[in-house]
């Protein structure tokens, strides 16, 4: 995305987060940062779109026009929780599960990964109205925002980013603002900041990729959150110092 670009800036920090993108079943994975499909839904939750139609289309409405980039400013760490779902449990056909030994309920065993004292900036370049729309929800939102599972809410005020920056403000490009935002999140704790940061840039068009920034591509897009239908889009890493602290 080049020319000039308005950007929401939201920081997504708290004691957990999990951002899945295969999680089926019995596993429950999480990226090491936000997915777009993650972050879209926190708005629809924000807005008040239902699993319907209408949400959908409203979703899509949004997607269609909206860029997303990730600065991870802590990346915290990656937490496995053994759980277990007591039944009783249905069967395809409606029928109680048991086990054969005892004839009990049976249970589900499963693996739920987060990633524990994470904080991310992330940036949502697009028109201006619907950036102030996603903003002005999330500031009072219909359903209360959570960083990808209910149980994840956030330890921080998503908007503003930093309460010496606007929350949209205006680029040349989506990577300018993400790796030009300003100050590091980290330092309001006093901690150590690392070397580098990596940043995550979503390329609308591919044609555009750089051959030093092999693109990725992530099938975190939604369609429909009511029939959990996701495309793809396509990324690229890149890493930068440090920024300063805002004076």
């Amino acid at each position: 995305m080049s020319g000039q670009v308005d950007v929401l800036f939201l920081r997504l920090e708290g004691p957990l987060q999990s951002w899945g993108v295969r999680s089926r079943w019995s596993v429950r994975d999480t990226r090491t940062e936000p997915t777009k499909s993650g972050v879209i839904g926190m708005i629809a939750a924000a807005s008040g779109w239902g699993l319907d139609q209408e949400g959908d289309e409203q979703v899509a409405a949004l997607v269609q026009q909206v860029s997303m980039g990730v600065r991870v400013e802590r990346p915290g760490q990656v937490i496995r929780d053994y759980h277990t779902v007591l039944g009783p449990l249905l069967t395809a056909q409606g029928k109680v599960k048991r086990t054969q030994s005892t004839g009990e309920f049976e249970n589900i065993v499963s693996e739920r990964y987060y990633l524990a004292d994470a904080c991310f900036l992330v940036g949502l370049a697009g028109p201006v109205e619907k950036l102030e729309r996603a903003r002005d929800a999330l500031r009072d939102p219909t359903w209360p925002p959570f960083l990808g599972r209910r149980s994840c809410p956030p330890s921080a005020p998503i908007t503003p980013a930093h309460p010496a920056q606007d929350t949209i403000q205006h680029f040349t490009s989506l990577e300018e603002a993400v790796t030009g935002f300003e100050p590091w999140l980290g330092a309001d704790r006093g901690e150590q900041p690392p070397e580098k940061l990596r940043c995550v840039i979503e390329l609308p068009d591919p044609r555009q990729a750089r051959r030093d920034r092999p693109l990725q591509r992530r099938q975190d897009v939604p369609l429909s959150f009511a029939h959990r239908r996701f495309r793809h889009r396509y990324v690229y890493e890149t890493y930068i110092q440090v920024p300063g602290e805002v004076s």
